[in-house]
């Protein structure tokens, strides 16, 4: 019998560098199976479906969300982002370590979920830096980068 992988769940606001944390570790780690998350916003430039994100339409996600077809799932910013149940289990069962990077609120969904995942939280260095970073994208409207400092915040 194959013992089962470990999940590894990255969180902290955005901007405050968990997808560049995780795709360090993806690259020192190959064997690391990454969960790419679902959302219905729009790609950012740059974007790879399937590589950052897998997106689909808000009416899709619902239906994802009746169906059980998340681990976890919330709205943030005004659109839903979610984690496939179905991939983590399976990797998991096959002996797969999984990493996750999701928010905070996520994070602790799934670790109601998944009791044994390993959580780490990723602090920005400063409230300024933050603010910096976002505004720094160039991809998010200031109302939007204000409401996610807001978020940090919390």
């Amino acid at each position: 019998m194959t013992e089962p992988g470990r999940l590894f769940i990255l969180s902290a606001p955005s901007g405050a560098g968990k997808t560049t944390l995780r795709k360090f570790l993806c690259e020192a780690m190959p064997s690391l199976s990454y969960s790419v998350s679902f959302t219905t916003r729009k790609p950012r430039p740059g974007e790879v479906e399937g590589r950052d994100y897998r997106f689909i339409t808000r009416e899709e996600f619902e239906k994802g969300i009746e169906s059980g077809r998340f681990a976890e799932w919330a709205q943030v910013h005004g659109n839903l982002y979610g984690t496939s149940a179905d991939f983590i289990r399976r990797e998991l069962e096959r002996g797969a370590s999984v990493v996750l990077d999701i928010d905070v609120v996520g994070a602790k969904k799934l670790t109601a979920a998944f009791p044994d995942a390993v959580t780490i939280f990723v602090r920005p260095p400063s409230m300024e830096a933050l603010r910096e970073r976002l505004t720094g994208r160039g991809t998010d409207a200031p109302s939007v980068v204000a409401r996610r400092l807001e978020n940090a915040e919390w």
